[in-house]
């Protein structure tokens, strides 16, 4: 199809050349000084042509000519640049095969190339990331110095435009890790600070300050940031509850009073308070600091349902109640005794009763809880040593001297008294 319309156009240039210089008659004249000369009209308007054409390619070439130097530079240009982005590449490279010694050559090649290139202006943000390349590099090798120069020198060039803003907060970061490798969490704490808000709360600088808040044993901050983490999915479900347990004991461990336990108590949410295994260590740790009743107050809400909760929540619970059972009062009678269908599969729970019962000054309903929690050997030996202890403790009051030594003796050896 293009053949027949080229073919088309051609016949009708032929035609209308034919039509209009077909003819012939028109003459040209010139005259210069005694000379004439004359021309067919066809001939002269073809010279003029030629003339035009020959005019046209001898100004096009002095004009590439003028040109050539600029292009020769603009040439260097582009080599230098691509021989500095083929190393920066390769550097690349190399720092994920885990080469940081040659990554970090090749890096220094690319500024070497950048720096030494007068042709070539170089994008600003290519320089930077090679600094940045080189001194992550350098980090793993633990050159220190140079690996501080090259971020710092990253960090100016970042600061020079705000295209380059990401740089200048990827430099930061960079400088928080680099500073918890090297065991200087306050350091870290201090970069991370200076980075804008929304910066600050993207899941890496969060990961960055929770492990400088826990190196620095700031508990508080590190509970902080990892209730941010947790809201922003940066932890899996588990890792998260397991994580934020472990932080909400370390920050209650390190109260050395009452009155700095319980600004910590009031310091945490209230599904941290309704945790078993938290709620249970600080009831412990509150008993150690002479106040079981308020220890009782925070465990209380854990023995609604304590019957439905697994063997590890069970023993928390009851291991925290056994604990501040000192001067237990009557109101939590009615909940021990919803408790007592359940004690007799729960052995810990069965001992539990057992002592708050005897607390209570109700030796008979003591003893058969304590006496089921001593013959229970799915119970812990420390348990069934509460047990027989307990029971001896209350043959004693008895004056029944005989069954006294009998527990003793049980809780001395761990064996079942005989029959």
């Amino acid at each position: 199809m293009r053949m027949i319309i080229w073919l088309l156009l051609v016949s009708m240039v032929a035609v209308l050349s034919a039509t209009v210089l077909g003819a012939n008659d028109g003459l040209v004249t010139i005259f210069w000084s005694s000379w004439r000369v004359d021309f067919s009209l066809n001939f002269f308007l073809l010279l003029l042509g030629l003339a035009l054409f020959l005019s046209y390619l001898l100004i096009a070439g002095f004009d590439d000519l003028r040109k050539l130097p600029n292009q020769a530079k603009q040439w260097r240009a582009n080599q230098s640049s691509k021989a500095a982005q083929s190393a920066l590449r390769e550097a690349i490279s190399l720092y994920l095969a885990a080469r940081y010694a040659r990554a970090s050559k090749e890096a220094q090649k690319a500024i070497r190339i950048q720096s030494e290139s007068n042709e070539a202006k170089h994008p600003a943000n290519l320089t930077a990331l090679s600094y940045m390349l080189s001194a992550t590099s350098l980090h793993r090798l633990r050159d220190r110095k140079k690996r501080d120069d090259h971020l710092q020198q990253a960090l100016e060039l970042a600061r020079s435009s705000d295209e380059l803003k990401p740089l200048e907060e990827g430099v930061y970061l960079l400088r928080a890790e680099f500073a918890i490798d090297d065991h200087m969490p306050e350091r870290a704490l201090q970069e991370l600070a200076s980075l804008p808000a929304g910066v600050a709360r993207r899941t890496q600088a969060l990961r960055l300050k929770l492990n400088a808040a826990r190196m620095a044993n700031q508990p508080l901050e590190a509970l902080r940031t990892a209730r941010l983490l947790a809201k922003h999915q940066g932890f899996s479900a588990s890792v998260a509850e397991n994580l934020l347990r472990s932080l909400v004991q370390n920050f209650l461990n390190a109260s050395r009073d009452k009155e700095q336990l319980l600004t910590a108590w009031q310091q945490l949410e209230k599904h941290e308070q309704t945790d078993p295994f938290i709620a249970s260590d600080a009831a412990v740790l509150m008993t150690q600091f002479g106040q079981p009743d308020i220890a009782r107050s925070w465990l209380m809400p854990l023995l609604h349902g304590i019957e439905n909760q697994n063997p590890d929540v069970t023993q928390a619970i009851t291991h925290a109640l056994r604990a501040s059972l000192s001067g237990l009062e009557a109101h939590w009678l009615p909940l021990l005794d919803k408790a007592e269908q359940s004690a007799y599969r729960v052995p810990s729970l069965a001992l539990c009763l057992g002592l708050a019962f005897k607390e209570r000054q109700l030796w008979g309903k003591a003893k058969i809880f304590l006496l089921s929690a001593a013959n229970d050997l799915s119970l812990s030996k420390d348990g069934q040593r509460m047990a027989w202890t307990g029971l001896a403790e209350l043959a004693e009051i008895e004056q029944i001297s005989e069954a006294s030594v009998k527990y003793w003796k049980a809780a001395a050896t761990l064996e079942r008294p005989s029959k």
